[in-house]
């Protein structure tokens, strides 16, 4: 299996791990977005709570000239971490959602 498709199937499997994972409270779902054509991945809410609309993305992650990027972080350890250990070097994980001047200071790739 090549690295691209490598990086696809973990991303698939660690958002579906995640998404398995139960809320306490609500009334919403989980939904996993895969556009493997476009390598981006979504773990979104949507649903109500206590009389207020959910609708927001937990994690978003693209794949961009062979880099994973994390978009956005919504979880409580990092996604990052997962992706490590579920085989991604760090090397290869850029933290999109922090800024540019600040990259080369968290120990993953910058772009």
């Amino acid at each position: 299996m090549d690295t691209l498709n490598k990086y696809r199937k973990i991303i698939e499997k660690v958002l579906l791990d995640y998404a398995a994972v139960p809320y306490a409270h609500g009334k919403f779902e989980t939904e996993i977005i895969f556009d493997q054509q476009r390598d981006r991945y979504l773990l979104m809410n949507v649903g109500w709570d206590n009389g207020h609309r959910v609708h927001g993305c937990i994690i978003h992650i693209d794949i961009i000239s062979e880099k994973i990027w994390i978009q956005r972080d919504g979880t409580e350890n990092g996604i990052a971490l997962d992706l490590e250990e579920a085989g991604i070097p760090k090397n290869r994980i850029v933290l999109g959602f922090r800024e540019p001047e600040l990259r080369p200071y968290t120990g993953y790739a910058t772009v």
